[in-house]
């Protein structure tokens, strides 16, 4: 057995912090919660593959399970759980069933954990799939499925490779789900250019990314300005989400939905891209066009929304709730990279122990663009030239 350093999030961690905020989630320190832990890595198996990882990215179900808002998964977990749903690595060694995977290669995760019979995830990789264990850490053990070879040659550097491997199947997923069942209600026929609409983070980015290039109408609402900056470069219109007061009240909405229609020479949003959850759901609900699809992956903000559904059947709205893409999808979202997928990464580049703070700002929302943790010291040198 070989032991490594790795983040943890336990129940009594969780419990601690909770206690010395008094129960109140919204003072909850999240760097105090997520903890440098010692992992003990299984045995190399036939089918798995060991390696060092290099750089992750910050995921938001992170900070779920530090703040346990939603669900204790760590609790559900056992009392402890080892995060980390997104990585990029240098293989060091592979079972004797392994072809795919050679040492020296660099790779990426992809964080499905218990396909269905369709393929689509029933659990997520190092979050609620039992005895999984997740890549914010030194080394990894995994099996060779949860692997794809990284594409070095993409355009992209190291930072933004390691962006996009939760990420871009993700925003692959929702897209190709929200324009197919647009186009069972709308033909091309009755109208080619649809308007979409995303909300806040990576995911939306790359939703967005992937609707301009087929040539759609695509808005960005969010309230860093470096955000809607980066992505007006690429074409796509910047609404701030602030001048709406975050969607607080039935006035904000209401000045919301005047200003899509006024963007939109009155029609509304044909997709939208949110959490179901929260405000915003409130927000992409209002700018919904008729026969729209309101499309969402995770729970961020809740478990439960409520919206009217006369408003939604008297315009054919359609909400869509996904999860992650299937384990053969992630493939050709891995091929957008650089081509399609472009992420907007935050101007710090987190070293390994400072991966608590890290997710205390994401917490915040206080990044600029995609967190982006450096977990190795040392980098092989086939990506190098690959780092800023």
């Amino acid at each position: 057995m070989r032991t490594v350093k790795a983040y943890s999030i336990s129940t009594e961690s969780i419990q601690k912090e909770r206690d010395r905020v008094g129960g109140d989630p919204s003072k909850v320190d999240v760097s105090r919660v997520i903890e440098l832990d010692d992992l003990e890595l299984r045995e190399l198996g036939p089918s798995d593959v060991h390696m060092r990882i290099l750089a992750a990215s910050a995921e938001h179900n992170v900070d779920h399970a530090a703040t346990a808002d939603t669900v204790n998964i760590a609790e559900a977990r056992g009392g402890k759980m080892f995060p980390g749903n997104s990585a990029l690595g240098e293989v060091l060694a592979v079972g004797d069933r392994v072809t795919r995977f050679a040492p020296g290669d660099i790779v990426i995760t992809h964080c499905n954990g218990d396909p269905d019979a369709y393929g689509y995830p029933l659990r997520i990789w190092a979050y609620d799939q039992p005895d999984s264990l997740g890549w914010y850490g030194e080394e990894a053990v995994v099996g060779d499925w949860q692997l794809l070879k990284a594409p070095l040659d993409c355009g992209l550097n190291l930072w933004e490779i390691a962006a996009l491997p939760l990420r871009a199947p993700t925003a692959y997923h929702m897209w190709r789900r929200a324009i197919g069942i647009y186009r069972v209600k709308v033909t091309r026929e009755q109208r080619a250019t649809v308007n979409v609409l995303g909300f806040g983070g990576g995911v939306s980015e790359l939703f967005l990314m992937l609707a301009k290039s087929e040539g759609h109408n695509a808005f960005f609402c969010a309230g860093s300005p470096a955000r809607r900056e980066a992505l007006e470069k690429l074409g796509i219109e910047g609404i701030d989400q602030k001048a709406f007061n975050r969607f607080a009240g039935k006035d904000d909405l209401k000045a919301f939905s005047k200003e899509v229609k006024q963007r939109t020479d009155g029609e509304g949003m044909h997709i939208v891209c949110d959490m179901l959850r929260g405000p915003v759901f409130a927000a992409g609900f209002a700018a919904a066009a008729r026969q729209g699809v309101n499309v969402s992956s995770g729970w961020q903000l809740a478990q439960a929304v409520d919206y009217n559904t006369t408003i939604a059947s008297v315009k054919q709205l359609t909400l869509d709730h996904t999860h992650y893409e299937t384990i053969v999808g992630c493939a050709p979202a891995t091929e957008l990279y650089g081509r399609v997928f472009k992420p907007t990464i935050h101007h710090e580049v987190y070293d390994f122990h400072d991966l608590p703070r890290c997710f205390q700002e994401m917490y915040e929302n206080i990044q600029t663009g995609i967190p982006i943790l450096r977990v190795a010291k040392d980098m092989p040198a086939s990506v190098q030239k690959l780092i800023p």
